[in-house]
């Protein structure tokens, strides 16, 4: 973490640390069992053995991805550094606090109770979390009025570690999953297109004529192109939530199955059926802890404990996917059933019915369309690249963000008065140049501080075509302007790395050659793709934009403080008067 030591050096040591961990274990665990030679025919195993099995199988499984993290290194997949993220860093820090938490609630637990500690450890893991089997409880007072403070902060503690495991897991799992899956249904798109002999839909439009014969001009094109990659991403987006619903209900049937075979198995001296340990898996996954049935062997208590601390975060994914697929639709349909029913609303029924059969028919205008409409083109002024102002005036209810954003925004807003200003100065002079250029800047830095305030929007905000129009104006494009756009090519080139996105959101200018580069909104370089989101993208080109502004009008300054310079030292030096009015007109240019 400290980056002491390279990645070439570090990861291997590391690998070889675990692989040697797993096969001390492994030795120590086949010692145990062929090994030894006691007196007596019985003999049992202790939950230790079990654990001692479990996390040589742990250490193994770690040692062999960090050896696929090599490889993938290597090739060229990942970057050969390792470096935490901040919420990386709460995840794992809140973790080893559970687990240091647990482990010293279970020593306390072993000395007033007097319990063995894998027993104790047993009992602290279902009480934390809420499970709740009633194996093991507390019979002093001491212990009972420790379980106060203990199953609160317990709790607490397991409650951000499952919130970091959703930010983490889910958030980025979905934006890097949902990028592939909108690239895929792009693809799909495009080549459906060809087979049927659309393409020249894509083909920038040159010139009336073609316009005329096309029956739509460029900027009709290009917005029909912008409504397709929308539909696009709905479509992707609605295809990624069912998909993670399934994957995550997937993984916790097996662990469900699974498990009860294990406790099956585990607990054959209680006789248990199949069924019982299904039902015994059941009602711990759930939390529900009746009671009636519960692990009394040596290999099912480090069993359960194992299978609890996977079993209890799996079914917070599932739950979290349900929240945004069935839960959702449930929604919608009780919302569709009480506007025929109890809850009747305003507009007509004939209306409502249309209104429903639409919303069916096609999903995407009834519910994106609607949201566009209602969120961001109601109460805004025009130009639509206005944002944040609504029609009296008034600014939208703004989050406080972190003191960098915050400060950034006040000096955005000295900057802005300054062009303001500057911009008066010169319309009172008649400078309709400087007037121009120092409007410009100003709508720049409105516009930069407008969408700052969408960053941290949640859900992401998404442009309607007009403000995205408005702003690649600004950017010094224009949606009318076939020169600036290209057919969208279907297969992403490889670049020299190998890499199959090269210049996905790189729509804009070349900073390298200075030139313009061609794309589409349904193409690898359109804003709409990759895994960046539109407020982040606009606004690092709005300030790309304003950088190269003022650093060209500065350079205007100095060549005009030069000329002037030079046309001072030819005049003579003994007419002060035109000396001093020199000196006016150099301070009136600056």
């Amino acid at each position: 973490m400290a980056r002491r030591l390279s990645f070439a050096i570090a990861q291997p040591i590391t690998i070889v640390g675990w692989f040697i961990s797993s096969i001390l274990l492994v030795a120590l665990v086949i010692a145990a069992v062929y090994g030894l030679t006691l007196p007596g025919q019985d003999r049992a195993l202790t939950q230790a053995f079990y654990y001692a099995i479990m996390a040589s199988g742990i250490y193994f499984l770690i040692a062999a991805l960090m050896c696929v993290t090599v490889y993938g290194a290597y090739k060229g997949h990942y970057k050969q550094e390792f470096k935490l993220t901040m919420s990386q860093r709460t995840l794992m820090l809140q973790t080893i606090s559970f687990m240091v938490y647990m482990l010293a609630g279970a020593a306390v637990y072993h000395r007033v109770e007097g319990w063995r500690f894998l027993d104790s450890v047993y009992f602290t893991n279902f009480t934390l979390l809420t499970v709740g089997i009633g194996s093991l409880a507390p019979k002093t007072h001491t212990g009972r009025a420790l379980l106060f403070p203990f199953a609160v902060g317990g709790i607490v503690i397991l409650g951000l570690v499952i919130g970091s495991i959703r930010s983490l897991v889910l958030e980025r799992g979905k934006k890097k999953l949902g990028s592939r899956m909108v690239e895929r249904k792009r693809v799909q798109l495009l080549k459906k297109m060809h087979k049927k002999d659309q393409h020249e839909k894509l083909t920038p439009i040159n010139g009336k004529e073609q316009a005329n014969d096309l029956g739509m001009t460029e900027r009709e094109r290009r917005k029909s192109e912008f409504e397709l990659m929308r539909q696009i991403q709905y479509h992707a987006t609605q295809r990624q939530k069912w998909n993670a619903l399934f994957i995550s209900g997937s993984a916790w049937l097996v662990l469900w199955l699974v498990g009860a075979v294990v406790f099956w198995k585990a607990e054959h001296q209680q006789e248990w059926s199949y069924f019982q340990a299904l039902y015994f898996a059941y009602t711990s996954l759930l939390t529900i802890g009746y009671g009636d049935f519960t692990n009394f062997s040596n290999a099912g208590k480090p069993a359960f404990v194992f299978w609890s601390l996977l079993a209890v975060p799996t079914l917070t994914i599932v739950i979290s996917n349900m929240g945004d697929t069935v839960v959702k639709s449930v929604r919608d349909l009780t919302d569709y059933l009480g506007e025929f029913t109890v809850l009747p609303g305003e507009s007509p029924t004939k209306q409502r019915a249309q209104q429903l059969l639409k919303d069916f028919t096609n999903p995407f205008r009834g519910k994106q369309g609607q949201k566009d409409s209602a969120d961001q083109l109601s109460g805004m002024d025009k130009p639509p690249g206005m944002l944040g102002q609504r029609k009296d005036g008034s600014r939208q209810d703004i989050p406080e963000y972190e003191a960098m954003a915050m400060a950034t925004d006040r000096v955005a807003s000295e900057v802005e008065k300054e062009e303001l200003h500057a911009a008066s100065n010169a319309e009172e002079h008649g400078d309709e140049v400087s007037k121009d250029v120092h409007e410009y800047h100003y709508q720049l830095i409105r516009e930069f501080r407008n969408v700052m305030k969408h960053l941290n929007e949640n859900p992401p905000r998404q442009y309607t075509y007009e403000e995205w129009a408005w702003f690649l104006r600004l950017m010094g494009e224009d949606e009318d302007d076939y020169s600036f756009h290209r057919k969208p090519a279907i297969q992403i080139r490889d670049n020299h790395r190998g890499d199959r996105e090269p210049d996905l959101q790189q729509g804009g200018m070349d900073e390298k050659r200075d030139e313009q580069k061609k794309w589409s909104w349904l193409g690898n370089r359109s804003p709409l793709m990759g895994n960046i989101g539109e407020a982040e993208w606009v606004l690092e080109r709005l300030s790309i934009t304003l950088e190269k502004a003022l650093k060209r009008q500065h350079k205007i300054w100095q060549d005009a403080g030069k000329s002037y310079a030079a046309t001072d030292a030819k005049k003579p030096s003994n007419s002060s008067g035109s000396s001093t009015g020199t000196s006016e007109t150099q301070k009136g240019a600056v």
